[in-house]
């Protein structure tokens, strides 16, 4: 069986014209990059119109991997993903400035549909990403983006304070109080994956998570 080409290979072949190496980029690099949009703007189809647009970019302009990324299969990776997710941030944030009033509307209807599912909580409850989603829609917008990156995206510290603008010690602090307060809400589930969070970093004081940069 051949090796799967890589993402700097893909995005060559993209450029000769095969299609099909889009498409590929597109399933490698969607899942993390919806998540990454909903945290940002919330339900509705905002979120995906986002990365869609996203995706367009890379189509019509795609980045060129530095020369020390090229060849090594994962740093290519997380090459083109923290740019597109880079991107996709961008467009969430232009969204969230220029159509603040429609993103209210949107919320209430968010409100109300959770209020309509109260009544079958106990069911949903048996599935963990379920749970864990809909808490996570509960916290402040910031908390929310580190953890779906960190969580969701498995970004290092570096990376989501790169991606983000904000500095480690901050990436780490809106860690560390997002988990605290799913872990009130999830207990074990998120006990598992705060593990998962740079050990102790996820814990620690502010002054100490710059250790959460390197992995």
């Amino acid at each position: 069986m051949s090796p799967e080409p890589t993402d700097g290979a893909l995005l060559e072949a993209h450029r000769r014209g095969d299609r099909g190496a889009f498409h590929e980029l597109v399933r490698r690099h969607e899942g993390p990059l919806l998540q990454h949009a909903r945290a940002l703007l919330g339900r509705g189809s905002q979120y995906e119109d986002a990365v869609q647009e996203a995706f367009l970019r890379l189509a019509q302009t795609p980045p060129t991997l530095p020369d020390g990324v090229r060849g090594d299969p994962g740093l290519e990776r997380a090459h083109l993903g923290a740019w597109l997710s880079t991107v996709t941030r961008n467009l969430c944030m232009d969204t969230l400035r220029s159509e603040t009033r429609r993103r209210r509307r949107e919320e209430d209807v968010a409100n109300q549909e959770g209020a309509s599912d109260v009544g079958i909580a106990g069911v949903e409850e048996q599935d963990t990403r379920a749970a864990v989603r809909r808490e996570l829609e509960k916290l402040p917008a910031d908390q929310r983006e580190v953890l779906v990156l960190r969580l969701v995206g498995d970004r290092s510290y570096k990376e989501i304070a790169e991606i983000t603008g904000k500095k480690i010690g901050t990436v780490g602090w809106l860690i560390s109080v997002g988990l605290q307060e799913l872990s009130a809400k999830l207990g074990p589930i998120v006990a598992v994956e705060g593990a998962r969070s740079s050990g102790s970093a996820a814990s620690s004081p502010v002054g100490t998570t710059t250790r959460g940069g390197s992995r």
